[in-house]
């Protein structure tokens, strides 16, 4: 195994404190927030490397760099065993996938592959990912049923999950959240977590939104802080994170009827930034307004963009699926 390469989701995760790692690269990429259309790997470094800057999400300027070291390393490494280290959570599920089609187009076999992946670990009672874990406890992890070494069958079901999630259209993703693979165990819930993305047929908002708008006090008095550690608490595996949290509450603070009013205003959201429902705000939460329909929507899920007032996929709240229009 320390001869191995061993892919990570962030260096929160102490690795080489191990004693089990020699080569060791991190994949931090936000997949589940804007573009990530059907590209060739050099083509796409260029649209999420853009994308991360106009976000302000490149807290670390690293730029290109990252992605371009990262794709290295995995076709240097293309003759030798591979490890990743990763969570059951919506952020890793998809950094699985993508790594492993790259993988599957660098003909590597699949048993050269290795998948330690946990959405728990005892004495923790809301496991958050493997940055909480001592080195001690990270290097028992390949001894345990969370370590699996993949066959040509994940592999496959990676590459589908990969193209679906990249397609221009979404008919792909309740085929995979419907799977139950027994290597790739997290993978079906978290593309259902991903469907719930899409605007409800309830009220246009994504699961995401209307947990936004329903950690804001009714009475007011709540900040930007506050409504991101509500709203992640309702997370049965927590993915987002504060950056992402505060660009939602920017984006429902937009719109020719805002849902929310923030002070100080014409600035980006901040742990301290005070935040209120709206009137549409509460219309929209209660159902009796649509968030698409009066402000319109411009978002990418994957490879989907969703544009304008009539936006042809839904999360059908009743029925639990994505449907499409007529």
């Amino acid at each position: 195994m320390a001869a191995a390469l061993h892919v990570g989701n962030g260096d929160a995760t102490d690795l080489a404190g191990t004693g089990l790692a020699r080569h060791i690269i991190y994949w931090r990429d936000t997949l589940h927030e804007g573009p990530v259309p059907a590209l060739p790997p050099e083509e796409l470094r260029r649209v999420r490397t853009a994308f991360l800057r106009t976000a302000g999400a490149d807290d670390r300027a690293e730029g290109p760099h990252m992605f371009e070291q990262r794709d290295a390393a995995l076709e240097a490494h293309r003759d030798g065993e591979h490890v990743l280290w990763f969570e059951a959570d919506l952020y890793d599920q998809l950094q699985i996938v993508e790594i492993l089609s790259r993988l599957a187009g660098l003909k590597v076999p699949a048993q050269r592959v290795t998948l330690i992946c946990i959405g728990e670990h005892p004495g923790i009672a809301r496991f958050g990912g493997l940055g909480q874990l001592r080195p001690d406890q990270l290097a028992a992890l390949p001894a345990t049923g969370a370590c699996a070494a993949l066959t040509p069958a994940a592999f496959d079901l990676a590459i589908h999950a990969w193209n679906a999630f990249r397609a221009p259209a979404p008919e792909g993703l309740p085929a995979i959240a419907a799977d139950r693979s027994p290597e790739l165990r997290f993978l079906g819930e978290a593309f259902e977590r991903l469907s719930r993305e899409y605007p409800s047929t309830r009220d246009g908002l994504s699961l995401t939104e209307r947990r936004v708008l329903a950690a804001v006090e009714p009475d007011g008095g709540s900040t930007a802080g506050d409504v991101f550690a509500r709203a992640s608490a309702r997370e049965a595996r927590p993915y987002i994170g504060d950056t992402w949290y505060f660009a939602t509450i920017d984006r429902l603070a937009g719109g020719p009827q805002p849902l929310l009013s923030v002070e100080p205003a014409g600035r980006p959201a901040g742990f301290a930034t005070e935040v209120r429902l709206t009137r549409a705000g509460a219309r929209v939460l209660e159902g009796e307004a649509d968030h698409v329909t009066i402000n319109g929507v411009d978002r990418w899920i994957g490879g989907v963009h969703l544009t304008g007032r009539d936006v042809r996929w839904r999360w059908d709240e009743g029925r639990e699926r994505l449907t499409v229009s007529a």
